[in-house]
């Protein structure tokens, strides 16, 4: 059974009395040993009191006099004896300690008063938690002897990198790759990563597979040959009196001059095994005496390029971050960071990049993510007061006039879009600007709710206008729309040859495009439909009150907020049919309002969804073909158009050929493909609707919009290369009309290996479990993260580094906070709210303030 901390601590104490008080009781002293104490010590719920006094006093040990060491061990063995058992051993007697290689005082009397000191005696203690201010030295709490080198003179935080001792010309060039050029990029060049060496062991109880810190000695060095001529291995055997363990380095037989016999050294690194024996390959290593760095705590491990190195790295940044942090200016008011307990900026910022324990770098982490979605909410707030200060279009509609229009409808709405309908319908009737976001499952009807929205525009005699991401989905919303709208009453719709409702893309011709233009100046064109050519220089309207984006996510900041710019302040109204999780519609979206359409249509089936392996493939073409056989059609999707030879993954062109000739060679197949022009993507489509084609095998490219109800089977090739999202969105291809309909999630194997149970990716898994979007953005977002997650990088605000937007706690208390700031002062305009002022503005990227 293993020794008690407490037991342990004596047996240690006991032997460094016998040794002379000379910090050799145990190999690398009573300092080094002190986290290693605290952790056995808290683990066996050892009295907090007294481990905080021993732990102040192991790390003090070193600044003591001998005769210092002396008396307070004393009244540390009282206080172990205390609280061990019977059996242990009884406190050291310090009466007459033996002292080597110096002369030892007289003799105290027992008990006596502490001798003169030369130094006085530093006690310290390790609080469980980071303190909130006062703390400037990044490894005060782990090495009280190492301090911070010499300041660079002048240094400020827009000095360059070449400040910093040992950063040179090259250096800087390397360094400015990843960005850092000067002291501020590099307080906010985060770790990527972090390893714990603060775990201290002796080599005696090292396990294979563990992450550890050793303390010890070199007891030999020596360099052998390798089968290559050219390459070598320095192997060392480090021993610290419990055990030994090899030290192997590949290619690095400079180390001699360092890793010399009898030169104490910690090392830190994975234990591992060869030929039955551990050994540490390639660790981290420094002097015993060394500003640890890279052992001994948690090390920090940062993004290099070619010519950097982790090592240097560490040093670089413990100098600029240790002299710069303490320059920076705590935006955050100090009421607020009170009243939530948080660390100031430049504790926060030096427990990021040099930890001393995983409850500081927490709280680290907590600091600065707050920060990140305060100064989120901020700005969505000032968006919308900006937004809503000019007026916009009243656009007004009637019950008496809703219902007629609605009558004129093939079909009832559902609940939930007469709900969503009349909020919109809300907004829009008064002057201040609508700013709403729609959001709503594949195929739940979001299209004939903004049909009615643009209907009431036209009805007040405003224009509207829908901009879509492919002209797939632009023609189907024009020919839908059109239709839709057909025989709603009061409204002028034009004849076949003079629509008040227009398409406009990248391949209208030209005589064509110009009577378009005309039309949208003399207010005969309605409502305009189309890609990005709708927010071209040339396209002007007469008085556009509706602006509808749909699929919004996959435009960037810029192209929403042209549209925007091409009326005085109309409604906005976003659209999307991937589901936003809870979290990222507070904060991506914040300044929306949001509407959920939660309800599907009567009459839709629901789709069975079934993960397949390549060797079921046959039975997957025999299944496609008994639906065929019933008169359904089907899709195939595949991950690339054409074989380029570089990824093992199904393309479109070939598997179109194969399929044709091979499997279905008395069916009609059609292919549809991105490279494709306009004109052939219409023809295909038209050909795949009319039902003249059977099977469509197709790229991404009809991931959004394409509606053919008669399609009820849809097999994805390559399904693990897909994102959840868009796995969803390929689905909702079928399962548009009354027919039960099937997707095929055919996994592929990426490295020519046969695709097991075991390969099966959780997002596979979650997309035959459930066909509920929201279920399935949640999981997306906890898979990958909010990275691109709904073009979240095309925000117009800087890159999140710490901000999780899984974090609902996080994220109402950042609203919160926002929200109070914004009433009591919405341009923080106080004192005290200047520096927060400031770091708003930089936070939020110039010129690039709309989201929606």
């Amino acid at each position: 059974m293993p020794q008690s901390p407490i037991v342990q601590l004596q047996k240690i104490l006991e032997t460094e009395a016998n040794r002379g008080f000379d910090n050799g009781g145990i190999v690398g002293g009573l300092d080094k040993y002190a986290m290693h104490w605290q952790k056995a010590a808290e683990k066996a719920s050892v009295d907090a009191s007294v481990v905080t006094d021993v732990v102040g006093w192991l790390k003090a040990y070193p600044a003591l006099t001998v005769e210092g060491r002396a008396v307070e061990m004393g009244t540390i063995q009282q206080k172990l004896s205390a609280l061990s058992s019977a059996a242990s051993p009884a406190p050291v007697k310090t009466a007459a300690p033996v002292v080597k290689k110096q002369k030892a005082p007289t003799k105290p009397k027992a008990p006596a008063k502490p001798a003169p000191k030369a130094e006085p005696v530093v006690k310290q203690t390790a609080p469980a938690k980071p303190k909130v201010s006062g703390r400037l030295d990044p490894l005060a709490k782990v090495a009280p002897r190492a301090p911070l080198p010499p300041e660079p003179e002048k240094l400020q935080l827009e000095s360059p990198m070449t400040i910093v001792s040992g950063v040179g010309k090259k250096a800087a060039e390397n360094l400015g790759k990843l960005g850092i050029t000067t002291i501020r990029d590099a307080l906010y060049a985060f770790p990527r990563r972090y390893i714990d060496y603060s775990a201290l062991k002796p080599i005696g109880q090292l396990q294979y597979g563990e992450e550890v810190t050793v303390i010890g000695t070199i007891y030999s060095v020596n360099v052998r040959p390798t089968k290559n001529p050219k390459n070598k291995i320095l192997e060392a055997v480090l021993g610290d009196g419990t055990g030994t363990i090899k030290l192997s380095f590949f290619n690095q037989q400079w180390l001699q001059k360092s890793l010399k016999p009898q030169t104490q050294v910690q090392v830190s690194g994975k234990v591992e095994q060869f030929l039955g024996r551990l050994v540490f390959n390639s660790p981290e290593w420094e002097p015993l005496e060394a500003n640890a760095l890279s052992t001994g705590r948690i090390v920090p491990v940062y993004g290099l390029t070619a010519g950097l190195s982790n090592k240097n790295m560490r040093k670089w940044m413990y100098t600029a971050v240790g002299y710069g942090a303490r320059r920076v200016e705590d935006p955050l008011p100090e009421k607020l960071r009170k009243r939530l307990k948080l660390l100031n900026t430049n504790d926060a910022l030096v427990g990021l990049h040099f930890p001393d324990s995983q409850e500081e770098l927490a709280e680290a982490r907590r600091r600065l993510a707050f920060e990140e979605l305060l100064l989120m909410q901020l700005g969505f707030r000032k968006q919308r007061a900006d937004w809503q200060s000019q007026e916009g279009i009243p656009l007004p509609s009637s019950d008496g006039w809703l219902e007629t229009a609605l009558s004129t409808l093939p079909f009832t709405l559902t609940g939930a879009q007469r709900r969503v309908l009349d909020e919109i319908r809300g907004d829009i009737a008064t002057a201040k600007p609508m700013n709403r976001l729609v959001q709503g499952d594949v195929g739940s009807g979001k299209t004939a709710v903004a049909a009615m929205a643009m209907a009431a525009a036209v009805n007040n005699g405003a224009q509207a206008a829908l901009m879509a991401p492919t002209s797939i989905l632009a023609e189907q919303h024009y020919s839908g729309i059109r239709k839709l709208l057909a025989n709603v009453p009061g409204i002028d719709w034009g004849d076949e040859n003079q629509s008040a409702v227009r398409l406009l893309q990248g391949a209208t011709p030209a005589k064509e495009r110009r009577e378009i233009l005309a039309g949208l100046l003399d207010g005969s064109v309605k409502i305009l439909i189309g890609t990005h050519a709708v927010i071209q220089d040339t396209v002007e309207f007469a008085n556009l009150g509706l602006a509808v984006i749909d699929e919004q996510h996959r435009f960037g900041v810029q192209q929403r907020a042209a549209l925007r710019g091409k009326g005085h302040n109309p409604h906005l109204l976003v659209m999307t049919a991937t589901p936003i999780p809870r979290s990222l519609a507070l904060t991506v979206y914040g300044d929306l309002d949001v509407s959920i359409i939660d309800e599907m249509p009567p009459g839709r089936q629901p789709i069975q969804t079934r993960v397949v392996y390549p060797q079921e493939r046959e039975r997957c073409y025999q299944f496609i073909r008994s639906q065929i056989e019933k008169g359904r059609q089907a899709y195939i999707i595949c991950p690339l158009v054409e074989d380029t030879g570089k990824v093992v993954a199904k393309a479109a062109v070939d598997e179109h050929k194969r399929l044709s000739n091979k499997v279905f060679p008395d069916l009609a197949l059609s292919l549809l493909h991105g490279r494709m022009k306009p004109a052939e993507k219409d023809a295909i489509m038209d050909e795949f609707r009319s039902g003249q084609s059977q099977i469509l095998v197709s790229t991404s490219v009809i991931e959004v919009g394409v509606d053919v109800p008669n399609s009820t089977i849809m097999l994805i090739e390559g399904a693990n290369r897909f994102g959840l999202a868009q796995l969803h969105q390929f689905r909702g291809r079928v399962g548009r009309g009354e027919h039960k309909s099937f997707c095929l999630l055919m996994t592929e194997s990426t490295d020519g290996q046969p695709v097991t149970a075991e390969d099966i990716s959780e997002r596979l898994k979650v997309m035959e479990s459930t066909t509920d979007g929201f279920v399935l953005a949640e999981k997306d977002l906890e898979i990958r993260g909010p990275g691109d997650f709904m073009g979240t990088r095309q925000a117009g605000y800087q890159e999140l580094h710490m901000a999780q937007l899984s974090d609902l706690a996080m994220i109402a208390s950042a609203r919160n906070e926002a929200d109070k700031l914004f009433k009591s002062d919405p341009n923080l305009e106080k004192p005290e709210h200047v520096l927060l002022k400031n770091r708003l503005a930089s936070f939020w990227k110039p010129g690039t303030g709309d989201v929606s």
